[in-house]
């Protein structure tokens, strides 16, 4: 409400008010002297956040007279805008095998509004993959929108996967959008190549037969081989890298196929070992080697009589070998065992050489059976023991021979008579 007076009168004091162009408010006379300013359309803080409006009052008088003041009106905000992403949809790129916690991109949403009402915060709805939660594969900063891996990815098990980010306001109540985000992970050459055939076999040998009449370039085999990586991960060459005779098998670059290239002759031996290396194409190369037996003969029984032999050997080596490890382990456990008897011994005897030694033990005149004192002489000319007695804990031992009187014999022996 604006206060407008003129000190004149007549058509002197009459007044009219206006306010400035091309903005969205209007003076409205309520008494002679009181205007109301009021809107004239929609008022968007996001548009204009502050008007400056000049109100111009003059009067009838002639020449008229004019005064004018400006208002500067600030428009406050209200939560009326939802946070708005900067794409529609997302779509990003991690290689498996990453490290977790790696940061994989960044979501942005923005919100129109002032202060609190344009504070963005980041959730991630709920959903799961391959009915596991979402949230056990990537997490978003609440404040940046920043997505982050929990787990290492496989490209093997899983190749992508979507999930949809919330971005909500401050505002009361809070307004939100949210878009869907897309992760592609991309694969790593951390397969080696598998061979299906031919098949290794521990125990049992497998050979291809090749007639002695097969002509140049004679289908041998082919080995078979997969690699589960895609693209030119799973690219395979094959080379052969060991022969017996490298003269007589080649191997297919991109197929695998071992054929022959030469003729086959009488001379050539029957069996022949050749050493199949199958690459990728992956950044580094993996690898895997199969062993494909050949045999150049024209009849089961020369093959078997040239093969037999071959696997004997196997057989002996493998068993040779379990009995070396055996007796190498008696002979230890035996060893040992000695060890600690020796030791335990040596042990036992020290410990009782010291409590006799400790000891105040009273020595005891042992006679040998039968014996009598018949020369009367005082000292006993035969030679005897004397048996030393622990009378606390009952140990003994024998002392070595020595000659005494038989008065203190008598006396040691009536003394041992009374505590016996």
């Amino acid at each position: 409400m604006i206060n407008i007076e003129d000190k004149d009168s007549g058509e002197n004091g009459k007044l009219y008010c206006s306010v400035s162009e091309n903005i969205p408010f209007m003076l409205k006379k309520s008494t002679n002297t009181f205007y109301n300013l009021i809107t004239d359309s929609h008022l968007d803080r996001e548009i204009s956040s502050n008007f400056n409006i000049t109100v111009t009052c003059s009067d009838e008088g002639v020449p008229s007279l004019s005064s004018s003041v400006t208002l500067t009106l600030q428009i406050s905000d209200v939560n009326d805008n939802a946070p708005v992403f900067e794409r529609s949809s997302y779509e990003a790129y991690i290689v498996e095998n990453n490290t977790p916690g790696l940061s994989i991109f960044t979501v942005k949403a923005t919100d129109a509004d002032w202060n609190q009402n344009a504070r963005v915060s980041y959730i991630l709805e709920d959903s799961s993959v391959n009915g596991v939660p979402v949230s056990s594969y990537v997490s978003v900063s609440a404040d940046s929108g920043v997505i982050h891996a929990v787990r290492s990815f496989d490209y093997e098990q899983i190749k992508d996967f979507h999930f949809r980010v919330k971005a909500q306001d401050g505002g009361s109540p809070p307004l939100s959008s949210n878009v869907t985000v897309k992760i592609m992970i991309q694969d790593q050459n951390d397969n080696p190549p598998q061979v299906l055939y031919p098949v290794q076999t521990g125990g049992s040998l497998v050979a291809e037969m090749v007639p002695r009449s097969a002509d140049v370039g004679y289908l041998v085999t082919k080995v078979v081989a997969v690699d589960v990586d895609s693209g030119q991960n799973a690219w395979l060459s094959y080379k052969l890298q060991k022969a017996t005779d490298r003269a007589l098998f080649e191997v297919g670059l991109q197929n695998g196929e071992i054929r022959t290239i030469r003729q086959v002759t009488d001379k050539d031996a029957v069996k022949q070992r050749l050493t199949v290396i199958v690459e990728d194409n992956g950044q580094p190369s993996r690898s895997a080697t199969v062993i494909v037996n050949v045999a150049v003969a024209d009849s089961f029984p020369e093959v078997l009589s040239e093969f037999t032999e071959l696997t004997h050997d196997k057989e002996y080596n493998d068993n040779l070998t379990f009995y070396l490890v055996l007796a190498l382990a008696v002979v230890s456990f035996l060893f040992i065992t000695c060890l600690v008897v020796i030791i335990s011994v040596k042990i036992y005897r020290w410990r009782q050489s010291r409590i006799l030694y400790h000891s105040n033990l009273p020595v005891i005149p042992y006679y040998p059976p039968r014996y009598s004192d018949t020369l009367g002489t005082g000292t006993l000319p035969h030679v005897y023991n004397y048996e030393v007695w622990r009378l606390q804990r009952g140990l003994c031992c024998f002392s070595p021979a020595l000659s005494v009187s038989p008065s203190l014999f008598r006396s040691l022996y009536s003394f041992l008579v009374l505590f016996t």
